[in-house]
């Protein structure tokens, strides 16, 4: 089986800067497309930030210009950077990853809030 673990969510003032980690670990055949999605409080889960495993980027309007993701293959980690928060970045961010064999999986979520 396979799990993915976030890190690097918190508190931070509107201007500011985050950086999240999510990595992949168990029996790992292959990752394709890892991404971001987010869940504001009342609101349902959306797409943040995915990335094939190629390397290319696809973006929601919101976070374009503000939010970047990379990730390492060697190391089975995707990031997302997010500067210029803004509160209504505010929400739990998940991070989702398609394993080969294995399916698509979620992680259990990271807080991020953002104070005006």
């Amino acid at each position: 089986q396979v799990q993915l673990v976030e890190s690097g969510g918190g508190l931070v003032q509107a201007g500011g800067s985050l950086r999240l980690s999510c990595a992949a670990s168990g029996v790992i055949f292959g990752i394709d497309t890892m991404g971001w999605y987010r869940r504001a409080p009342g609101e349902q889960r959306e797409l943040v930030a995915t990335i094939t495993s190629s390397g290319s980027p696809n973006y929601a309007d919101s976070v374009k210009g503000r939010f970047t993701i990379s990730r390492d293959n060697a190391e089975r980690t995707v990031y997302l950077f997010m500067n210029t928060l803004k509160p209504e970045d505010t929400a739990v961010y998940y991070c989702n990853a398609d394993f080969r064999k294995w399916g698509d999986r979620w992680g259990q979520g990271t807080q991020v809030t953002v104070s005006a």
